[in-house]
């Protein structure tokens, strides 16, 4: 500690400390989106003339974000061109009837995939596909998702473009003068990593993964058949008028559940099977997504379309020419959670329509455009198809369903993957750059017909860029200012004593809870630069600190918000928070003694 007080009595260290401190509370508190926060420290640090503009900045103009942007437009043509539907076939093969060999099959075949391409994609594409095995086989969703969302995680430590994590490691280790890491600098410890953590994932007690729809009285159901919370009217010209719930079509035709009546400022709960409808009457309705369909074809009720200034209403009709109906998720980070549909004039905003809401196993039982928006909510909208594809390209929802008039022609496909290949391999083999590879590949794709060029701004993930980019300037902050230097010397005080593998243990673990609470991303900037400082005392060399910080920060198995494919899943596997940690603590566990270890056989 000694060293802290003296580091902090120069005046630049005592502000660095300061923004370090409100970031992190930003962090954990969610008030701003990450990327606004780390804009906003980045933005401090200028202010206060901590960092000049220039260097600051650099972050943005690294080989490593600059390759990240290409990464994405490559791993857009790779799923829009049908490159993964071989695994798509082999999921619905009649070979893969246990979930047990579904989970085989993701964490064998699957997550190396997720080593090449970001998982987020990976999950986007195959959610569908396994919830339809599921319904199939006749096994709960619950039993199956989460082991994707882990296998892809497993699998983006393989190469250095498998997370947007790696790529900012190793443009830290260039900016702290150690060089930028290769294309396969930790795959010698990532492959131990995968195997052990797909075996775990494969053998692991099935009672660790809930059965939720066991437990609802109901064996899984598909996509169509998950229950939405939505708002209708009854019009003074319905058939409905004078009838009870319990005779009504409305029940009598429809899979409905009746939640609420509100009539006027009054409000009726059930039961409600004896009441009598009334014109202007609203009715909170929990209804699958065939039935809310099946509803369009009715003149007898009317949807309240949520998102306007005030409610507005109109009556079912078949969805218009050129529109389309598609579930969108809300990820974590998005700015839309916090607020209701009303306050956020969605409708206006996003050219949708709101139809209805489902938000993982929940009933919701506001009214719909009162409803205040979760992370992890889903949203079934109606809208324009150049409205979709507006939203696939705002961070703050991500659209489920798949737009067939984005997919290439099934001509594409070799393509995709010829170029994908050599972009992995050309770097491999040749003294070209990584970047230049793969903005090579970017070209080729576009000249190759595997993705349109406005696809390839739509494809580029923000949030992601500033994020990356804006907190590159944190780690430079550290190391200039001298924290980083009295941080790593307070921290060696702790461990002194301590053998290499124990104080590599402590170093991993502490980077895997941070990351549990904040960001990744932000972890990695932040721990980076003081476990570099601690090579020289554990004679290692730096690189082996900065994977411990990188193995630490992607191991995201104890909550939902640890990892965005972890919300992903959230909802429809209809999981409860208790659910990701108790199934992710064993993991996190054996990677806690196993990587330690590894790094040392590949370093010590």
């Amino acid at each position: 500690m000694h060293e802290i007080s003296n580091a902090i009595q120069d005046p630049q260290a005592l502000i660095t400390l300061f923004i370090l401190f409100v970031a992190v509370i930003l962090f954990l508190t969610g008030v701003l989106a990450p990327e606004l926060t780390g804009l906003l420290s980045m933005a401090m640090l200028i202010a206060t003339g901590v960092l000049t503009p220039q260097t600051a900045l650099a972050g943005f103009g690294s080989p490593a974000l600059v390759t990240l942007m290409g990464l994405f437009a490559v791993s857009a043509a790779l799923f829009r061109s049908g490159a993964l539907d071989r695994l798509r076939e082999l999921i619905a093969s009649e070979s893969i009837y246990t979930s047990r060999r579904l989970i085989a099959l993701l964490g064998f075949v699957v997550a190396p995939i997720s080593g090449v391409v970001p998982n987020t994609p990976v999950v986007a594409t195959l959610l569908p596909v396994i919830e339809a095995w599921c319904n199939r086989r006749r096994i709960s969703p619950s039993r199956v998702l989460l082991p994707l969302s882990f296998a892809t995680v497993l699998g983006g430590t393989l190469t250095l473009l498998g997370s947007s994590v790696n790529l900012l490691v190793s443009d830290i280790s260039e900016q702290l003068g150690y060089g930028a890491l290769g294309l396969f600098s930790f795959t010698a410890i990532g492959i131990p990593i995968w195997l052990i953590g797909t075996i775990y994932l494969v053998f692991a007690p099935q009672i660790l993964l809930p059965d939720r729809g066991r437990d609802q009285n109901q064996l899984t159901r598909s996509n169509h058949e998950i229950s939405y919370s939505t708002e209708v009217t009854i019009p003074k010209d319905s058939d409905l008028v004078g009838q009870s719930l319990h005779n009504s079509r409305l029940q009598r035709r429809f899979d409905v559940d009746v939640l609420e009546l509100q009539r006027g400022k009054e409000r009726f709960f059930p039961p409600l099977a004896e009441r009598r409808l009334e014109p202007e009457d609203r009715l909170l309705l929990r209804v699958t997504r065939v039935d809310l369909l099946r509803l369009q074809q009715e003149h007898t009720i009317e949807l309240v379309k949520s998102g306007w200034n005030k409610d507005s209403k109109s009556s079912f009709s078949k969805v218009e020419e050129g529109q389309k109906i598609v579930e969108v998720l809300l990820p974590a980070g998005s700015t839309l959670a916090g607020a209701s549909l009303r306050e956020l004039r969605f409708r206006q905003r996003h050219n949708s329509t709101v139809l209805a809401l489902r938000r993982g196993q929940q009933t919701v039982r506001e009214r719909l455009g009162q409803a205040v928006l979760r992370e992890g909510d889903v949203l079934l909208l109606q809208a324009p198809i150049d409205s979709i594809r507006g939203l696939q390209s705002t961070n703050d929802l991500l659209v489920l369903d798949q737009l067939e008039d984005d997919l290439p022609t099934i001509r594409s496909k070799p393509i995709a993957i010829a170029i994908a290949i050599a972009m992995l391999l050309i770097p491999t083999l040749t003294p070209l750059p990584l970047v230049a590879s793969v903005l090579l590949a970017v070209i080729a794709m576009v000249a190759g017909g595997c993705i349109r060029p406005a696809e390839v701004q739509r494809s580029i993930r923000l949030d992601v860029i500033l994020l990356l980019g804006s907190l590159s300037s944190f780690s430079v902050a550290l190391q200039k200012t001298g924290l980083a230097d009295a941080l790593a010397s307070s921290l060696e005080y702790w461990l002194n004593g301590l053998s290499s593998y124990f104080a590599l243990l402590i170093i991993f673990l502490a980077t895997t809870i941070l990351t549990q609470v904040i960001s990744n991303a932000a972890s990695v900037a932040l721990f980076s630069p003081v476990a570099v400082q601690l090579s020289s005392g554990m004679n290692l060399p730096p690189v082996a600190l900065l994977l411990t910080v990188l193995f630490g920060a992607s191991q995201s198995f104890l909550t939902p918000m640890g990892y965005q494919t972890n919300l992903m899943v959230f909802g429809p596997g209809r999981y409860r928070f208790l659910d990701v940690t108790r199934y992710g603590i064993g993991l996190t566990i054996l990677m806690t003694f196993v990587i330690p270890g590894l790094i040392l056989w590949r370093y010590g």
